[in-house]
């Protein structure tokens, strides 16, 4: 049998762990979007987590998994997106301190909610050699860990605590749907559902113009992510050694959605269930939506939304404009 980075076993362990720290996120139904989709869906609220995505439920599990000696060391990532600021929030719910390694390029915005968070900025050039060399740096000097933004095991444990909460609200479903990028929040979500509802059809959905992960899938081995193109701008990454094999194993598809589907998904969401979710977190509902969408008319589908941080001054339906 497979030996996956994270089991059933410690998927729950990272549920007791967080519990408290974490929101435990509505479930939301919308009649129009059932309506549109032709599905009977379940909308888990990521978009409502602390720090506005899922990412926080992974960084929590990760600092609350380290032993006290290592926590007083504090802890150390290289992120310009949600993650860096999930862990600068569980960094400071521990009371330990945290640097992050942001590039130059990143928005103000982010390094200032970084910096609100307690956190220590360290900029680096724009490149992936660049972060890993600054990281790598930092901590030698501190003797911080690094928490990896999807390919670590304690990461994808914690991650998959969002599907878990949803089955143990609606009960089953026909399939579960989530956003793939990095592969922490779906590789989570196999290992929970393949545990606790193996008829569950896993299916993730992901942007065209970023779209390794189905490429790997019909591949069957993994395609590194080049040059990006889409408004889905956490999904821009790679695919990690931890996650590829579980989304893998263990996915039944990947329904690609061009831009104009996922806004179309991310209006309709603001619109019609009144919930602010950023482009990323839009891509599940597009997915439902898509005429690529393989389940029947009436299916129960766990749909969730991975976050709502969303830069108001470019909203992708105004900008252009």
């Amino acid at each position: 049998m497979t030996r996956y980075a994270a089991t059933l076993d410690e998927v729950q362990q990272a549920a007791a762990r967080i519990d408290g720290l974490v929101h435990r996120t509505p479930v939301i139904t919308c009649d129009t979007l059932d309506q549109r989709s032709g599905h009977r869906l379940f909308i888990k609220c990521e978009n409502l987590q602390r720090v506005g995505a899922f990412k926080f439920r992974g960084a929590s599990n990760a600092v609350r998994s380290l032993g006290d000696g290592l926590a007083r060391q504090g802890v150390c990532t290289h992120s310009s997106g949600n993650h860096a600021q999930a862990l600068a929030r569980a960094a400071r719910a521990m009371e330990i301190p945290a640097w992050i390694v942001m590039p130059t390029s990143a928005p103000a915005v982010k390094r200032r909610a970084v910096e609100g968070y307690g956190a220590t900025v360290v900029p680096c050039e724009p490149n992936l050699q660049a972060r890993e060399t600054t990281a790598a740096e930092v901590m030698a000097d501190t003797g911080s860990t690094m928490i990896h933004p999807y390919d670590d095991p304690r990461i994808i444990a914690g991650q998959g605590t969002a599907a878990l909460e949803l089955l143990d609200e609606v009960g089953e479903l026909d399939a579960l749907v989530a956003p793939v990028g990095g592969g922490g929040l779906m590789s989570g979500s196999c290992i929970t559902m393949r545990g606790l509802s193996p008829s569950t059809r896993l299916i993730a959905a992901e942007p065209a113009g970023a779209d390794d992960a189905a490429r790997s899938l019909a591949a069957g081995q993994l395609i590194p992510q080049e040059s990006p193109n889409t408004i889905c701008d956490g999904l821009l990454t790679s695919l990690g050694e931890l996650t590829w094999p579980i989304l893998r194993d263990h996915l039944e598809t990947i329904v690609t959605v061009d831009d104009d589907e996922v806004m179309l998904a991310m209006r309709l969401l603001w619109e019609r269930a009144k919930t602010v979710v950023e482009p990323s977190g839009a891509t599940p509902l597009a997915a439902v939506m898509s005429k690529q969408f393989p389940l029947p008319p009436g299916s129960r589908i766990g749909v969730i939304l991975s976050g709502g941080n969303v830069d108001l001054d470019r909203l992708p339906w105004v900008v252009g404009r």
